[in-house]
């Protein structure tokens, strides 16, 4: 993981190495600008960033004259390099669920986050990337806040694995949609190595099969006690902030703050995202057209993500 940029200032990053690469992500950003979101009503105090895709790509591009000073050095540059693209969009979908409204209205919205995370991968090949991974989003209805916050009484709204049906269909038709959409840009773009990240199915093993992984606890199980409280009614502090006491042992959980999944979780998905589950724009890199999965050297990374 590229760690998160501290400032950017004259368009130079405090002590930050190129060869790492740069990460843009900030907490609880969103696809969709922040002035949308207050205009159509879905501006909260749950949400805690001004951020969002639009405001990671002015930095992006401010950043440019730390990186190339001409049109043909930066397209050499982002050539060879990595763009990680998301998860992004995840959290659009969450605000509105945290306020409590219908799938039925947020599917109204895919086609708003999908054009948007579009538009950042067309800017992007426009400045030169030849290589961008875009994942989806996750198992939703897996998810410990979603648990916690859209209890049901009927079992049959639950999966073997616990989870809950209704938000993985829409996890999972947002992700078809997705990728829909890059397939369209594969099209528009064929010269380029558009990567699908399949998030979805590879979060979706650790809740259905988490003994494989190591893990002990519930997916109703936190390691940071916060997340066990009223996720409508957010406490003062954070996980991970001083003086708040987690578990002794995260490897024994999937989710650290009921929202992000710990670092055994992350690890025991990167099982599934590295090979088995990264579908490849241009199969015949991977030596086998009849099964377009492969394993994808890492190089520097421009990161924009939640």
């Amino acid at each position: 993981m590229v760690n998160p940029i501290k400032i950017i200032k004259k368009g130079k990053i405090k002590d930050w190495n190129s060869l790492e690469g740069v990460n843009f992500a900030v907490g609880g950003v969103t696809a969709l600008d922040i002035s949308f979101l207050v205009e159509k009503g879905l501006y909260d105090v749950l949400v805690p960033t001004n951020y969002s895709l639009g405001v990671q790509f002015d930095w992006f591009m401010d950043l440019l004259p730390s990186i190339c000073n001409s049109s043909s050095g930066c397209k050499q540059v982002f050539g060879s390099s990595l763009f990680l693209v998301g998860e992004i969009g995840g959290n659009d979908f969450n605000y509105l669920f945290y306020l409590g409204r219908p799938i039925e209205e947020a599917t109204t919205y895919v086609p708003l986050v999908i054009n948007k995370i579009s538009w950042a991968i067309n800017k992007l090949i426009d400045l030169g990337a030849q290589t961008l991974v875009v994942p989806g989003n996750f198992a939703l209805g897996c998810s410990f806040v979603y648990l916690r916050s859209h209890p049901s009484t009927d079992v049959e709204d639950y999966d073997e694995a616990g989870c809950l049906k209704s938000y993985n269909n829409f996890a999972d038709y947002y992700n078809n949609q997705l990728l829909a959409e890059l397939n369209r840009l594969r099209q528009l773009h064929p010269g380029v190595n558009i990567i699908y990240a399949d998030y979805y199915h590879a979060s979706l093993q650790l809740y259905r099969s988490p003994t494989q992984f190591g893990f002990t606890k519930s997916i109703l199980d936190s390691c940071c006690p916060l997340a066990n409280a009223n996720y409508h009614n957010p406490p003062a502090k954070h996980c991970g902030e001083p003086g708040l006491i987690s578990c002794n042992d995260p490897s024994q959980f999937i989710t650290w703050d009921g929202v992000h999944l710990t670092e055994a979780a992350y690890n025991g998905q990167k099982l599934f995202v590295q090979g088995a589950r990264i579908s490849f724009s241009i199969w015949d890199v991977s030596g086998d057209k009849k099964n377009p999965w492969i394993k994808f050297p890492w190089l520097s990374m421009i990161q924009m993500q939640f």
